[in-house]
């Protein structure tokens, strides 16, 4: 059973001495730290820490905006910690801790709102894009032609002009002029049908 320590702080100009400084006197044998954005995914010490977790190890922090800025993110590296078997205790918020029955019940109740609003985000998205599209509101990205534009396009690739030559006129690349060219996959059956 190893205690590790994780500090973080968000620039090169702040020191990691203070939280340094109380992880050791909670006893962490060994400290990851790193300089960088807690709002980066991509923390390579934080990264290597939880790796190294194993059965009954403990992972401390002085406080809990030292290793997550969001609930999701929280909750993301808590379950990798308990994966490995390992519990986790933040030092300046007390009810984040799993080393007890009771403050794993906290922390799970917590996980369970954060899911619960998760759920309630993501239903209250469907049902403003599905409003939207009854509005008539158009998703993705504009088509780089008019209609017009595309029957004078079609016209003048029929009539044997290159493909460059008609995307120059139109401003757009020639992947869209081809595209134009090709027949669409229900031309293509009727044309394979007879």
């Amino acid at each position: 059973m190893a205690i590790y320590g994780y500090a973080r702080v968000s620039t090169r100009d702040q020191t990691l001495a203070s939280q340094e400084a109380q992880l050791r006197m909670a006893g962490c044998t060994k400290i990851y730290s790193e300089k960088i954005s807690g709002a980066r995914s991509d923390r390579p010490e934080l990264a290597k820490l939880l790796k190294q977790l194993d059965q009954g190890d403990v992972l401390i922090v002085t406080r809990l905006d030292r290793l997550a800025r969001s609930t999701r993110d929280l909750l993301n590296v808590l379950d990798a910690v308990g994966e490995a078997g390992a519990a986790f205790k933040s030092l300046g918020d007390a009810w984040a801790d799993t080393t007890t029955p009771h403050r794993r019940l906290m922390l799970t109740v917590l996980g369970g709102l954060a899911e619960f609003e998760r759920e309630l985000i993501i239903a209250r998205t469907g049902e403003g894009r599905t409003r939207a599209k009854d509005r008539g509101v158009k998703f993705g990205r504009p088509t780089a032609l008019t209609p017009h534009q595309r029957q004078e396009a079609i016209q003048r690739l029929s009539n044997g002009e290159a493909q460059a030559d008609v995307a120059r006129s139109f401003n757009v690349s020639q992947a869209t002029i081809s595209r134009l060219a090709a027949p669409s996959p229900f031309e293509a059956s009727v044309v394979a049908a007879a």
